[in-house]
């Protein structure tokens, strides 16, 4: 990048990222400051203070799915009402899902659903520990028909419960520590152990108010389900705690007591979870289609800049190579921006597209790291693949199904990081979320969808345009606003955010937080030695016959 490029550079990423930072924090408020106090008043923490006193001190959630829902609901579901995540529980991770009862009193959304489905994968698929905070009134029932049924809906919840307990020996701590009521106290009953609060935990197929309907009984909350009655009188429960701080204490405990078979191979140098936030912010021009050195910018994020890149001259616009991050060995690909010389004296070849040698080269790659039990971390600023008369009869398509095909069943763990774009099946080769990564993160200038705007107002009024421009005519004012609703629609549907909300990605995350992003999910993805394929991680549940 030239000195007046880079001069310009990162004004657009340093806004973005400010952006993303002030959503985060409204997000982080929850339903706000009086529902707060109000859950203080009733005795109980947040969400995200029993999150806090739950982890190790001075370390974070590694939060996921912070977004989701946030611009549905006319802003009424922040976080879809549960925080999930990764944090550090005497100093091994494990997965958090704790209900947000300040908002519609820790209520499931369908987006509730995934988020909640996306943090058991995560444990499923990684080998740890998952622990359940539960405070929640159940179903949201106006939107029961996006919770209830599906294959995907919340019976899943309690599959994967399943699953984790007869097949995947994952261990599940559920703290009852509010309302759980219906189908949802299935998730605490399919955990392997179960606290709860006395005084104002609830746990019932039915609340005092149903009993009465269905069975003319009336009873109180507290001996209908309460503490000590499913501690003394069920049996359904296993502890019973004073008070949420000692309920805390005592799941800390418990982790503490759990076996921990550590990545006895690699160690996680926590000194190295930082990154040159500057240098990063510096590299990005700040139009999304100016070019940049993805080699600078792989340098300042891997550690002590080193990349130790494979067939570095053949096939350059797509980088292959091998480093550390925080010192865990890592096998990187990642997509060259900008013009790049063609080694066998051709064109020009456009940076950010997947040619045949590039696509066979990658998936050699793969195949290699694979073998070797090395993770990839995928830099995503991917146009698509080449077309074209030259681009078929090199064999595109067969070179990206191998390519697609070695990424899709490498069994090693899979990071996905999108810079800038993530387009066509450039996208999905590249590790896309369809494939199934351990975990997929974006900067806040990623940009994900088929094409772009402009590629989108060429697809759809092309035939128009190019009848106009022979009749040297401009398009009408009608059309012109065709147009622009076009490329606006698909501004919107490329933005960061939009993808976040969705669920497409784990975490929109900032230049600084990169490299101690990256590394907290290699380490948490290294405790599964065995497949990382698909959501189970490579479970084989076949039962043997005499």
């Amino acid at each position: 990048m030239s000195t007046h490029a880079q001069a310009a550079a990162g004004a657009r990423l340093r806004e973005l990222t400010e952006e993303v930072r002030r959503l985060e924090e409204q997000l982080r408020q929850g339903g706000g400051a009086e529902r707060i106090e109000r859950q203080h008043s009733q005795g109980k923490l947040t969400a995200r203070e029993r999150i806090a006193l739950l982890l190790d001190p001075r370390t974070s959630l590694m939060e996921i799915g912070l977004l989701v829902a946030h611009d549905q609901y006319e802003g009424q579901a922040p976080a879809a009402g549960v925080v999930t995540g990764i944090g550090w529980v005497h100093d091994r991770p494990v997965v958090i899902v704790a209900n947000d009862a300040t908002v519609k009193a820790g209520s499931w959304w369908p987006e509730t659903i995934t988020k909640m489905l996306r943090a058991q994968e995560i444990a499923m698929r990684c080998r740890v520990p998952i622990i359940y905070l539960v405070d929640s009134a159940g179903v949201n029932l106006p939107y029961q028909g996006g919770v209830f049924p599906g294959q995907y809906g919340a019976s899943r919840l309690f599959y994967y419960n399943s699953i984790m307990r007869r097949y995947l020996n994952v261990p599940q701590l559920a703290a009852v520590m509010g309302q759980c009521i219906a189908g949802g106290a299935y998730l605490p009953a399919l955990s392997d152990v179960i606290l709860m609060v006395e005084g104002t935990s609830f746990m019932g197929l039915g609340g005092p108010n149903l009993v009465k309907g269905a069975t003319g009984q009336t009873v109180e909350g507290e001996e209908l389900g309460g503490a000590w009655t499913h501690n003394a009188i069920s049996g359904v429960a296993h502890y019973h705690m004073k008070d949420d701080r000692a309920c805390l204490a005592r799941l800390r405990q418990l982790v503490g007591e759990l076996p921990y078979a550590r990545p006895s191979a690699y160690r996680l140098d926590r000194s190295a979870m930082s990154d040159a936030a500057d240098a990063l912010y510096d590299l990005i021009p700040d139009n999304h289609r100016q070019p940049y050195d993805m080699h600078e910018l792989l340098a300042a994020m891997v550690d002590d800049g080193e990349l130790d890149e494979f067939q570095q001259d053949y096939a350059p616009e797509l980088i292959c190579g091998t480093a550390r991050i925080c010192g865990l060995p890592v096998g990187v690909l990642a997509n060259a921006r900008g013009m790049v010389k063609d080694p066998a004296g051709g064109p020009p070849r456009f940076g950010g597209i997947v040619y045949s040698d590039s696509a066979e080269k990658a998936a050699y790659f793969i195949d290699t790291m694979n073998r070797h039990r090395t993770p990839l971390l995928f830099v995503q600023d991917v146009s698509g693949f080449m077309v074209g008369t030259d681009a078929e009869h090199s064999g595109i398509i067969r070179a990206g199904a191998r390519f697609v095909e070695a990424m899709a069943t490498a069994a090693v763990p899979k990071i996905v990081l999108t810079i800038n774009h993530a387009s066509g099946a450039g996208y999905y080769a590249m590790a896309g979320q369809g494939f199934d990564p351990d975990f997929i993160f974006t900067w806040p200038t990623g940009r994900m969808g088929v094409m772009e705007g402009d590629s989108a107002v060429i697809a759809l009024f092309g035939p128009q345009l190019d009848e106009l421009k022979k009749q040297r005519q401009q398009p009408d004012e009608k059309l012109q606003k065709k147009i622009d609703a076009v490329r606006a629609d698909y501004d919107q549907q490329l933005d960061a955010r939009y993808a976040a909300a969705r669920g497409f990605v784990d975490a929109v995350i900032a230049p600084e937080d990169t490299r101690a992003t990256l590394g907290a999910a290699l380490w948490t993805a290294l405790h599964n030695p065995g497949p990382h394929l698909g959501p189970f991680g490579g479970l084989d549940m076949r039962v043997e016959t005499p």
